[in-house]
């Protein structure tokens, strides 16, 4: 993962878009990546609206996960008694700004699988898959379980992307 001063980033890497559609085209205004990360060497398989985001084999897409578009850390988002402040869609008031800002796709989703791409393998270099969910328009990354162990199932996360 790339540092960042966003406490509620979970992921952050640069994916060089190796192939769109490898199966074909199942739907009018919906494509699949295939994506290689730079730093972390996980492949992703994406689901994304290619009518409003159009994006092109080998162009480099920066994709981030996160727990909230706040700018500021979770514990600094939580109410006063200490619990953790739900976050909900509203329109915002002017000037104020949230991490979207810095993206020009934004999707929410649910991560709802996470399984052994290599059963029996030492945690070292273990490789997992983690499904995420975002209402249909699913997203699979694959890589070694220590760069996706801060996604776990049943989070709500944000999938930021820019290129």
């Amino acid at each position: 993962m790339q540092q960042s001063s966003n406490k509620n980033i979970l992921l952050s890497d640069l994916f060089r878009i190796k192939d769109i559609d490898p199966n074909g085209k199942r739907f009018d205004r919906v494509s699949r990546l295939v994506g290689k990360s730079e730093t972390y060497e996980m492949t992703v398989l994406l689901d994304y609206n290619s009518e409003i985001y159009p994006l092109e084999i080998n162009e480099k897409v920066s994709i981030v996960l996160a727990s909230s578009l706040s700018l500021e850390a979770k514990s600094e988002a939580g109410n006063a008694d200490g619990n953790e402040a739900r976050e909900s869609w509203r329109e915002r008031a002017p000037g104020e700004h949230d991490l979207s800002d810095e993206y020009e796709y934004v999707m929410f989703g649910k991560v709802y699988r996470y399984e052994d791409s290599n059963p029996g393998v030492d945690e070292v270099g273990k490789s997992v898959a983690v499904y995420i969910s975002f209402g249909g328009l699913l997203m699979c990354l694959d890589g070694d379980c220590r760069h996706l162990e801060p996604l776990t199932v049943g989070e709500h996360v944000y999938l930021l992307m820019r290129k």
